[in-house]
């Protein structure tokens, strides 16, 4: 296949992904009556007609969907191949397309992509930061940072660093309402919701050893953002739940108070989670090592697993 077919397909398929001429424009920075001429290009080449063209959206046409599909599987031996060749370098090439959430993608992985790459300057890093998580398959993505279990056995993980849910509130609340001694106390008190991820909204789950508790919360103050409930709680409005990585600073501060230390809320931990065909590429595994002991680093922990 010639070179200039190659980035035909390249185009093609990035184009499949957004299903958006000007996303797929920006994401190359290119306009998109460039990328509309590619395709037209691509199209009379081929003589078949690969897209349906609306105002508002693009839908593949069968011949579409084949070129797509097989062409997927040549790019990824593509990719399989340059990373068989370069495994030996000393020094990881390449971009990595990474998602992360906006709270902890602003506070940890931008400085720690930010110092990936003056340390591997070949690199090129495009940074994805989301309320919710995206799919790596239809977004295309080569790498995302995920928290609690991994809800799909098919995708592969890798722990970067172990992280806890607490309860908390401000020492101001404390003293005007007391602290809970159960979890079923919160019902009593002001919680502050986080509403995300279409988790049921309001209900807190603990547990101590097998025993389990569930807590309907409620209270005069909700959001869709952790910043502004962690604000909240720091203004004395009530009890909030949020994630180590984020509260251990106040905490240490003496700005908040951990509360019912003996029960756990669910499982917080970090993840890197990536696609199979990705396992062995160098430059997801060298991004992943880094990522996992910049983390493990600033959160004074000890080295976890390995790819």
């Amino acid at each position: 296949m010639a070179t200039d077919a190659f980035s035909d397909l390249n185009l093609f398929a990035l184009v499949a992904r957004h299903r958006n001429l000007a996303a797929a424009a920006r994401e190359i920075g290119v306009t998109p009556p460039a990328v509309s001429k590619r395709l037209a290009q691509l199209e009379r080449r081929l003589g078949v007609r690969l897209m349906n063209r609306t105002t508002r959206r693009l839908s593949l046409t069968p011949e579409g969907e084949l070129y797509l599909a097989s062409g997927s599987r040549i790019l990824d031996e593509l990719a399989e191949l340059e990373q068989l060749v370069t495994r030996s370098r000393g020094e990881p090439t390449g971009l990595l397309r990474v998602n992360a959430s906006f709270g902890f993608g602003r506070t940890h992985v931008a400085p720690a992509v930010s110092e990936f790459v003056e340390r591997f300057p070949a690199m090129k890093i495009q940074l994805h930061l989301t309320d919710r998580p995206l799919s790596l398959q239809e977004e295309g993505f080569d790498v995302g940072i995920r928290f609690g279990e991994v809800p799909d056995a098919r995708i592969n993980a890798r722990l970067l660093v172990k992280n806890r849910r607490i309860a908390c509130a401000s020492p101001a609340y404390l003293k005007q309402h007391g602290k809970p001694a159960t979890p079923h106390d919160l019902a009593h008190h002001a919680c502050i919701v986080l509403r995300e991820n279409d988790s049921a909204y309001g209900t807190w789950h603990f547990s101590r050893g097998k025993r389990a508790e569930t807590v309907k919360v409620d209270g005069a103050l909700s959001s869709n953002d952790g910043s502004i409930v962690l604000g909240w709680a720091l203004d004395g409005r009530g009890i909030v739940v949020r994630s180590q990585w984020e509260i251990a600073g106040y905490i240490e501060r003496g700005e908040l108070v951990p509360l019912l230390a003996e029960w756990a809320l669910p499982n917080a931990d970090i993840h890197a989670i990536y696609l199979e065909r990705n396992r062995l590429s160098a430059k997801l595994r060298t991004f992943v090592d880094f990522l996992g002991d910049y983390l493990r680093s600033a959160f004074g922990q000890a080295s976890g697993d390995t790819v």
